[in-house]
C-alpha cells in the first residue's frame, strides 16, 4: 500500500496543529503509522484514496475532520487562454489527453518532493503502472503555448530529462532508466507519443519521460500539467495533482482540448463536484447506529463531502441526503461509499460493540474438514503448501505449458497482462514458483489446494518435485499415496495420457467410473526451458470435487 512521508513542519503548517494532534487522529481515517523519524512520520494509506497520497491532501482531510474546515473544499478556476491540440496520429497509440495550468506557485524542497511521489502513487495506483494514465509536470515559462499532442517516428530525438545529449525516442526506451522500465507499454507502437509547443519544442514523450528543457525547480512559479492514458482516469489524476498544488497556494486554470476529430472542444479540469443521493434509512441499515439527518450532515463535513437534507412524507428514516462529492474523491462509486465516509465521521471509536443476536456456535465447514485432511497428507508425504493467484494468464496456463487453449473466464479490465484470466489449472502458478526460487536448495516438492475455473469453479490438488533425480516412478508412487488416502486406490484405472505439457510415454491420467479426474508425469523440458529452469520436474493435479462426488457405494473412511 502506498506510504507517504509527512515532514513535521509541513504538515503542522498546512493543517494549523502539532504533530501529535496529527498521529493521534489520522489512523480514524484509515492510516497506519509506519514509522516516526525525528523530522518525519512515513503513513500508509489504502490504494482506494489516492487523493490521500500527498501531504497537502492529508492536510486536507485532517482540517475537515477535526472541524477545522469541514464540509467540501472548492477551488476556483479561470480559463489560461491555452490549448491542446489533439492530432489523428496519436488517437490509436494513447489516446486520452487532458491537461491544466497551476500558476503563482512557492516551490521549496519538500512540496517538489510532495509532488513528485504523489505522481508516482498515481502511477502505479490508478495508473497501472504508466499504461492507464501517466502524469507530466512542466515549467511553464521554459515553452510556448499551444501545445500539440501528436504521434511521431522513433528516430526523432530530443533532450530526456536527467541527460545532456538529444537522444532518439528508440534510444530511450533502450537505455535511459525510465525508458527501459517503462518501455513495455509501448512495445507495439510503431508511432511514439509527443508533446510539444508552439515552437516544437519537446515537453515529453508519454508514458515514459519529460523533457529536460521543462524540469521543474524551486525557482518553477508557473506548472503546465499534462496527463495522458487509455481511459477516462485521466481526469481524476488530473484532478488530484492540481487541487493538490492549489493547497499550496497555486491558483488553477483550464486549458481547451482540441478533438482531431471533430474539433470538439473540453475544457479541463473539471473541478466541479458531483452529487449522490441516499436515504437515512440506508444509513441506519449498514452502519446499525441510530444516527439522525442532521448527525450524518455532520458526518459528511467531517469527511470532505457536503450534504443536504430532503425532508420526507413519512418518518424520519425517509428522509433523503443529497450529497456533494469533490472531484479528487474517485474512490466514491456508490451510495454506500458515502455511508462509509458517515461511520468514518461519527467515529468507529465511539460505536459500541454488540453481541449478536443470533447464539449459535459455528463449526467447521464440511469442505474445508477435508482440504484440511488433505493438506495433512501431502504434508506427510514431504510436500510444503504454497498459496498462488487464481488470476493467471493465456501465456502462463497454455503458452509456456505446450497445452491448447481453451475456453477461459477473463478479467474485463486487467492491472497487467499476467492477471487477464481465473486459472483453469494450478499446476503453471506452481511450476512458476519455482522458477522464482531455483537459487534455493533442492530438493524442492510445494502443492496446492485452491479453486480453478472450467466452465465452472472447482476445487483441484496439485504438486510438483524438482530435483535432478525426478522421475515417473517417484510421481507415480506420489499419486499411488494419495489415491489411497482417497480411499479409490482400487477403483481407479491409470491410462496414458496425451496432455503435451509433459514427456511423451512418461505421463498419464487417472480416472474414476470413465471419467478424467487427473494427470500426472514427467514435465516435458520445453516447459521447464520456458520457466526458465534446468532440473528435471514431476508433478500431477487432481479434480478433488470429482473425487469427492463419487456414489456412496464407493465411500469408505477416507479423506473425502
Amino acid at each position: 500500500m502506498p506510504t507517504i512521508r509527512l515532514f513535521h513542519e509541513d504538515i503542522e503548517r498546512l493543517t494549523g496543529v502539532d504533530i501529535d494532534t496529527v498521529r493521534e487522529k489520522l489512523p480514524f481515517l484509515g492510516a497506519d503509522l509506519e514509522r516516526d523519524g525525528e523530522d518525519f512520520t512515513d503513513v500508509e494509506f489504502f490504494p482506494n484514496r489516492p487523493d490521500l497520497f500527498s501531504v497537502e491532501g492529508v492536510a486536507r482531510a485532517l482540517r475537515a475532520f477535526l472541524n477545522i474546515q469541514p464540509g467540501i473544499s472548492s477551488y476556483e478556476t479561470s480559463p489560461s487562454g491555452i490549448e491542446m491540440n489533439v492530432d489523428d496520429a496519436v488517437i490509436d497509440v494513447r489516446p486520452y489527453v487532458v491537461c491544466g495550468v497551476v500558476r503563482d506557485l512557492e516551490f521549496d524542497e519538500r512540496a517538489i518532493e510532495s509532488l513528485m511521489n504523489l505522481q508516482e502513487h498515481i502511477h502505479r495506483g490508478i495508473g497501472r503502472n504508466r499504461r492507464k494514465v501517466s502524469i507530466g509536470v512542466h515549467d511553464l515559462s521554459k515553452v510556448k503555448p499551444d501545445f500539440r499532442y501528436t504521434a511521431v517516428d522513433p528516430d526523432f530525438s530530443f533532450v530526456p530529462l536527467d541527460f545532456k545529449e538529444k537522444m532518439t525516442m528508440k534510444d530511450i526506451l533502450e537505455r535511459h532508466p525510465k525508458g527501459i522500465e517503462y518501455g513495455f507499454i509501448l512495445k507495439d507502437a510503431d508511432r511514439y507519443p509527443l508533446i510539444v509547443d508552439y515552437d516544437g519544442n519537446v515537453l515529453s514523450f508519454p508514458p515514459i519521460i519529460n523533457a529536460e528543457l521543462t524540469r521543474v525547480t524551486e525557482e518553477t512559479r508557473d506548472l503546465f500539467i499534462e496527463v495522458t492514458g487509455t481511459d477516462e482516469n485521466v481526469f481524476v489524476a488530473l484532478n488530484i495533482v492540481v487541487c493538490a498544488l492549489a493547497e499550496r497556494g497555486g491558483r488553477v486554470q483550464t486549458v481547451k482540448v482540441r478533438s482531431p476529430q471533430d474539433g470538439a472542444v473540453i475544457e479541463t479540469p473539471d473541478l466541479n463536484p458531483s452529487t449522490h443521493e441516499l436515504r437515512l434509512s440506508e444509513v441506519r441499515a449498514l452502519t446499525g447506529l441510530d444516527i439522525d439527518a442532521e448527525t450524518s450532515v455532520k458526518c459528511c463535513a467531517r469527511m470532505g463531502l457536503h450534504a443536504d437534507v430532503v425532508r420526507g412524507d413519512g418518518s424520519e428514516g425517509d428522509d433523503v441526503l443529497i450529497v456533494k462529492v469533490p472531484a479528487y474523491r474517485c474512490d466514491i462509486l456508490h451510495p454506500w461509499d458515502i455511508i462509509e465516509d458517515i461511520a468514518i465521521g461519527y467515529g468507529y471509536d465511539r460505536i459500541v460493540p454488540t453481541l449478536p443476536k443470533t447464539d449459535v456456535v459455528g463449526e467447521e465447514h464440511a469442505e474445508e474438514r477435508r482440504n484440511r485432511r488433505i493438506r495433512e497428507m501431502m504434508i506427510g508425504l514431504g510436500f510444503m503448501e504454497v498459496q498462488t493467484f487464481t488470476l493467471s494468464s493465456e501465456r502462463k496456463q497454455f503458452t509456456l505449458m505446450r497445452r491448447r487453449s481453451c475456453e477461459v473466464v477473463r478479467v474485463a479490465h486487467p492491472i497487467s497482462e499476467e492477471y487477464e484470466m481465473l486459472r483453469c489449472a494450478i499446476m503453471p502458478n506452481l511450476i512458476d514458483v519455482l522458477s522464482m526460487n531455483k537459487h534455493r536448495e533442492m530438493p524442492q516438492r510445494i502443492f496446492e489446494i485452491g479453486t480453478v475455473f472450467r466452465g465452472e469453479e472447482r476445487t483441484n490438488l496439485a504438486a510438483v518435485s524438482m530435483h535432478a533425480h525426478a522421475n515417473f516412478a517417484e510421481i507415480r508412487s506420489v499419486v499411488d499415496a494419495i489415491l489411497r488416502e482417497f480411499g479409490i486406490a482400487d477403483i481407479t484405472v491409470i491410462k496414458p495420457s496425451d496432455d503435451d505439457a509433459f514427456i511423451k510415454g512418461r505421463r498419464a491420467i487417472i480416472m474414476l467410473n470413465d471419467r478424467e479426474i487427473g494427470v500426472f508425469g514427467e514435465i516435458h523440458p520445453e516447459v521447464i526451458r520456458n520457466f526458465s529452469l534446468d532440473h528435471p520436474i514431476i508433478g500431477v493435479e487432481m479434480d478433488v470435487d470429482a473425487i469427492n462426488a463419487r456414489p456412496p457405494s464407493q465411500r469408505r473412511r477416507c479423506l473425502c
